[in-house]
Order: C-alpha cells, then structure tokens, then sequence
C-alpha cells in the first residue's frame, strides 16, 4: 500500500501533476511572441477536457511573461457581453491591473484632453482610464482605442514588447443585433484598428469549437487575424506519460495491465485521463485490490461528467442523440441526412425525419452539445458523449421498459 497522497487532480481548469503532449503547440504560440507588429492573434480551441485552460495558464502565460510582453485577462461571461460599454468595462477592469503601475505626466501630451487636478503624474488606475475612455469623443471603438493606445504608448516607454490579453470561455462572445449591441464587433474591430497602428496589443481567446465561426459570421476580417490552435486528445504515448509521471518517487505504479485499461478508458482526454487515475490510485494504491473497478470508476465518471447535461434533455432530444451515437463516425462529424438514415435502424425509435433534425438542432446548439463546423456537418461539443449516450441506453434496455426514455 501506497502511504503517499493522491497526486491525480481533475476539475474544471485544474493543473494536472504532469502536463503531457502539448510541446508543439507551446513552441508555435512562442512564435507568436517574436511578432514586432502584431499581425496575428491566436485562438486555442477544443472539446471540454481537453486541457484548453491549463495549457494558457501553466504554460502560455509564463511564456507570455517571458518573452517580455505584459499578460491581462479573466473568464468570459455573457454578463460581460450584453452590451457594448460592458465589454469596454471588462476589458478596461482587466488592463488596469497591469497598468496601475504606470503612470503619466500633464505635458506628455498624449490624451486629447487636458487632466484634470493639481498632480503633476497620474496612475494609469481603472478610474482615470475610465475617465479616458468617458471624454473622448466618437464611438465605442474610438473610446476603448484611445484607452489601449495610451497604455501602450505608456508601457512601450518603459521597454515592454506587448500586451497579451487572454480570455477564457470567450464561446460566450456574440452579437445582439436584436438589442443593437454589437460587443464582439466593438472586440474586433478596436484590435484590428489599433494592431494595423503599431499597437502590440494580441488576443488569446480559449473556447469551444464554436468560437472561431462565431467571429468570422461578425466580422470575416476575422478569418486573417487569428491563427487557430486546435487542441485535441494526447497521443497514445503522451497518455501513458501523463499517467506515470506523477507516481515517480512513489515506489508504487500501475501495472502494465492497469496502464493499458486506463489509456483505453481515457483515450487521450486529459480530464478523463486525471478522473479514472485518480479512482484507480485510490483503489489500488490504497487497498489490497489488484485488478482496477473500471466499471464502477466509468460509472461514477458518467454521474460527474455526463449526466447533468443529459438529465436537461426532452426524451426526444436524448432520441436523436442515440441515434448520433449509433453512426460509425459519431466521434468524428455527421450530416442531418447520416442522422435520417440512422434512425430508421432503430426499431423502438420513430425515425426522424430530415425537417425534424433542422428544427431540433439549434437547441443542441445552445445547449452545448452539439456545434456546426464551416463545411455544414456538426460533431459531438463533449468528449465521448457518443459512448455515454450508448451505455445509459444499454442500461435503459437491460430493465425491459416497453420503450426506451419512457416515451408516450
């Protein structure tokens, strides 16, 4: 038995013991950082558990700060996007902590208005950025430059390289055209104006697969300002690196049969990867077993994952989604008509019709569940769900009811 703690720690953007598999991806964001006038942004996309936010703040941000560059951002909410001042509130909140420890003179002529008071310097503070960000005339955009510029021309003096301002769950970003904001235009079009003058200010946007069409719908410009990074699941050998790295020291580790059951189990997700371990060490490590409770572990994975986003779905809804999970590719992309043919295999199950899974699957959308890629087919937005979906209507099936989710 194993005397020492757990070392395994999944969560929702927790760092893991051992960050396995993404060097590449760190290398190229370093390239980022070479830029002398930033002409490209970055987006770090994925599906939920793939480890999106541990590698922007274990591993990107240190990156950021050393190559000379100032590191500014928080969580999207959609609160922060309702309207356009809202937005320039969040972005101005965020910079200042970096920037209050800056500060400018009355004669440096660099504000369109004179300061007001008896102080010969003044702290780049929230308040007097927002005092900015208030008397300059114009539009939304004309404000919020003016409160970037000023701060870069500010920490340019000072020897800083750039401002990265990073954004987690920035999926959230949309435009309310029905409201007449526009935020994520407002978002757009500032750091694409303010980078073609020279500004080195660079957006790190972390999100759902959704996110990048999202931005180019509002502005196609958008297509040219962001590299994307997509972050997928670990490879076969980063896996098993993730897995055995954490116990060195220990004088205790998997046996290659557990290895090879967790790496099958997981495959490749990082939260999944840290969830199963962290189960396994604590049966194994901990008691006298010697084989792993995969089933139980599976079981307990599908309470804490899984089921809260499926309890929210109509007994229609969950149909649909078993016959998604049906299709050969269901963890690759799919076609509304691959879903039509799919149903009417099932023989307990009403088939759909092409009409019905139009009309059904925006609601997948703003769910979570689902997103549409830019060549019109859609995917599963959750890790595996196919092979959840597929488990609990086994289980549904194995106690006899007369129809699968108790439909009329």
């Amino acid at each position: 038995m194993c005397e020492k703690p757990n070392p395994y720690r999944p969560g929702a953007g927790h760092s893991p013991p051992h960050l396995a598999g993404r060097a590449e991806e760190i290398e190229q964001f370093k390239k980022f950082l070479q830029q002398d006038i930033v002409t490209k942004n970055v987006i770090l996309t994925g599906l939920r558990g793939v480890g999106k936010t541990v590698l922007m703040d274990d591993k990107y941000k240190p990156e950021v700060k050393h190559a000379g560059w100032a590191w500014v951002g928080s969580d999207f909410s959609e609160s922060c996007f309702l309207t356009e001042n809202q937005l320039s509130a969040r972005l101005i909140t965020d910079l200042s902590v970096f920037s209050s420890s800056l500060s400018i003179r009355k004669e440096s002529g660099r504000l369109g208005f004179p300061i007001e008071g008896n102080n010969e310097v003044r702290s780049l503070s929230c308040e007097f950025l927002m005092t900015v960000y208030e008397a300059t005339p114009g539009l939304t955009t004309d404000r919020l430059k003016a409160v970037l510029e000023l701060v870069w021309g500010t920490a340019k003096d000072k020897g800083l390289r750039g401002i990265v301002f990073a954004y987690d769950e920035a999926q959230v970003v949309s435009d309310r055209q029905e409201k007449e904001q526009y935020p994520l235009a407002v978002l757009l079009e500032t750091f694409q104006s303010i980078q073609r003058r020279g500004v080195n200010c660079m957006l790190l946007l972390t999100g759902l697969p959704t996110l990048f069409p999202r931005l180019v719908e509002s502005r196609t410009y958008a297509e040219r300002m962001f590299d994307v990074q997509e972050i997928g699941r670990l490879s076969e050998k980063a896996t098993k690196e993730a897995i055995l790295v954490p116990l060195e020291g220990y004088g205790w580790t998997f046996s290659p049969e557990a290895l090879q059951l967790i790496t099958e189990k997981a495959d490749g997700y990082p939260y999944f990867i840290q969830f199963i371990c962290r189960e396994a060490f604590d049966a194994l490590a901990k008691t006298d077993r010697q084989s792993i409770p995969i089933e139980p572990i599976v079981l307990k994975l599908d309470a804490n994952f899984f089921s809260g986003r499926w309890d929210t779905l109509t007994d229609r809804q969950r149909d649909l989604l078993y016959c998604i999970s049906l299709l050969p590719q269901s963890d690759d992309e799919f076609s509304i008509s691959e879903i039509v043919e799919s149903s009417k295999n099932v023989e307990f199950l009403k088939p759909f019709t092409a009409n019905d899974i139009s009309q059904m699957m925006p609601r997948m959308i703003d769910k979570g569940l689902i997103y549409k890629n830019r060549l019109g087919k859609y995917s599963f937005a959750v890790p595996l769900f196919s092979r959840f979906i597929k488990r609990r209507v086994e289980a549904r099936r194995e106690t006899r009811q007369t129809t699968l989710f108790d439909n009329p």
